[in-house]
């Protein structure tokens, strides 16, 4: 199930979803998305991000970074989690500490703001339903927004930025972005670490391994028609990478979806 934010938020956060598993999990590809997660568990299942081989359990409230590493997701039957998808550049209007800090990490938010997360856990699991679970953590969002308020400037700075080769996939030319924006390619950098926690190139290039992924899951074409459709070198450049991100071939991604059918990759990468 997945609703869209209120306008306020919009600009800001992709939808809210809520994914029930009916059957257990072990070790499942989780895909780079190239947002932001805030998973809140709603059921008291068990879960487990594996990150690059490091397993970290599910809290009741996370903060799921951008992914640049391999990524498994293990989850015990009738786990329900509520997830907040945050555009890319968006996630610093909710969170004090540069986002380059929770990158390829599964954060416990009672490590970030312990009281505030304890409070909204609590308020958001005696709410008797699923929109009033919603508004509750869309009013925690909004108190978040008006608290840095001061970072919108740049938050939108980066939106700009992104739509300049979000259109392009195939590369990023770095001088060419900071001439046509005016700012160094050093300050550019440092905006992308900051707001979205990693580089532009590595922005980039998750972006490129999305648009390939779609075609992989969803098209016949073969890998070579998908490595020069998205831009890598050749077929080999585009395996190499798509194993960097997920430890796993393109071939082995289209044969688990043949296996494993839609609805699981869809709970499995929350809508990807």
């Amino acid at each position: 199930m997945q609703i869209l934010p209120s306008a306020s938020l919009a600009p800001y956060i992709k939808s809210y979803t809520v994914v029930t598993i009916d059957n257990d999990l072990r070790d499942e590809v989780f895909y780079p998305s190239g947002y932001i997660d805030l998973i809140i568990n709603i059921s008291g299942g068990a879960a487990a991000t594996i990150i690059n081989g490091k397993r970290k359990d599910t809290p009741d409230i996370e903060l799921l970074g951008h992914l640049t590493l391999p990524t498994r997701l293990t989850v015990a039957q009738g786990t329900s989690v509520l997830i907040a998808r945050i555009y890319p550049y968006a996630g610093t209007l909710f969170f004090s500490d540069p986002l380059s800090e929770f990158t390829n990490y599964a954060t416990d938010m009672y490590d970030v703001a312990k009281s505030g997360s304890t409070d909204l856990y609590d308020r958001i699991m005696f709410a008797d339903s699923l929109y009033k679970k919603i508004n509750i953590l869309e009013a925690y969002f909004l108190q978040q927004l008006k608290k840095n308020g001061n970072r919108v400037k740049k938050a939108i700075m980066v939106q700009a930025l992104s739509q300049q080769f979000l259109m392009n996939h195939h590369t990023l030319d770095l001088p060419a972005l900071a001439q046509a924006s005016g700012l160094s390619e050093r300050y550019i950098q440092k905006l992308y670490l900051t707001n979205v926690g990693i580089s532009p190139s590595a922005f980039a290039a998750v972006i490129r391994f999305n648009k390939s992924l779609q075609m992989v899951l969803n098209t016949p074409e073969s890998l070579t028609t998908i490595a020069y459709d998205c831009g890598y070198y050749d077929q080999a450049h585009f395996i190499k990478e798509f194993k960097k991100f997920t430890g796993i071939t393109p071939s082995v991604s289209r044969q688990s979806l043949i296996k494993n059918d839609m609805d699981l990759q869809q709970a499995v990468n929350i809508g990807f």
